[in-house]
């Protein structure tokens, strides 16, 4: 299904890839969000084949399951910082908490107990992990020395909760809009519509932080970088623990409107703790399948 897993296209992709992330540099977002997507437009016109189309099938249950969670995570999150917001610090935290699960409990789910997919559909598995962990700490220390580098960090009962939270909203952003957004729709339009569609979506889901459109454009070219990344290597180890936490680490401690006690810290591993109890059962449950289809398979094969 993913088109830019040859070892010759993802050269060339990883090659965007770090231009891209060196661009951060410029600090315009606005021109960022427009360059970044003319750029992979352009290097696709110009290099015939190196995303070839693949066999489409619309899997409208798909489709439908990615519509649904998707406006269960954005209206969650609307709730959060546009109605609750932080003057009122539980329904805030409740409902963020509420989005960020059902981004990463609602797909797997679907995924193995609706579909009876594996969970490396969505990109949780060890297949490809050398490369997956190998690019992320490329990317990764680029952002990092674009950003963090020299950076001034307050006192840490100002930043600590604030990597916990980034960590946190990275593992979801991860597997929602990567493994399970991306992904599904790829497997219905193509790779480039699915990419570029999963972005999209990533960019206007921050309309439920409250973001404005100069915004979501950065974010839209910000989340073909994501997008691209992921389908290299269809692992979310190459955006996560490091690569997207890093970049949600630094805009929360640029925009300097979090004020979290240590006691957050408790609440963030909660969630995270939630979501890998999830994928965790997912696991188990596969393993189970798999012993009972070898199982079958041996006695279906022994002599009588």
């Amino acid at each position: 299904m993913n088109a830019l897993l040859a070892p010759r296209r993802r050269i060339i992709w990883v090659t965007w890839l770090i231009a891209a992330l060196l661009f951060l540099a410029i600090g315009n977002g606005l021109i960022y969000g427009l360059t970044i997507p003319l750029t992979a437009g352009l290097l696709v016109l110009l290099a015939p084949g190196l995303v070839p189309n693949a066999g489409r099938h619309v899997d409208g249950q798909d489709i439908g399951a990615v519509l649904l969670l998707y406006v269960g995570v954005v209206g969650a999150l609307y709730l959060a910082f546009q109605v609750f917001t932080v003057d009122r610090t539980l329904g805030l935290f409740l409902c963020y908490a509420a989005g960020l699960i059902l981004g990463v409990v609602g797909p797997v789910i679907y995924t193995v107990w609706m579909r009876g997919r594996p969970l490396a559909d969505l990109g949780l598995t060890t297949k490809n992990w050398r490369q997956a962990v190998g690019l992320g700490l490329v990317l990764g220390l680029i952002q990092f020395f674009l950003t963090l580098y020299g950076y001034d960090l307050p006192a840490p009962v100002d930043w600590v909760p604030l990597l916990t939270m980034s960590l946190m909203v990275g593992l979801f952003e991860a597997i929602f809009f990567r493994g399970f957004v991306q992904t599904r729709l790829s497997a219905s339009f193509g790779t480039i519509p699915g990419v570029v569609a999963a972005a999209a979506l990533y960019a206007l889901y921050h309309v439920g932080y409250g973001m404005g459109m100069r915004e979501m454009a950065f974010l839209f070219g910000l989340g073909l970088v994501y997008g691209i990344a992921y389908a290299c290597v269809n692992n979310v180890l190459v955006l996560w623990p490091v690569l997207i936490p890093l970049g949600s680490f630094y805009n929360n401690l640029q925009s300097g409107g979090f004020e979290l006690p240590w006691a957050a810290i408790a609440g963030f591993v909660d969630v995270m703790g939630i979501m890998f109890a999830a994928i965790w059962i997912a696991h188990r449950r596969e393993r189970r399948a798999v012993k009972s289809t070898a199982a079958e398979t041996s006695n279906t094969a022994a002599p009588v």
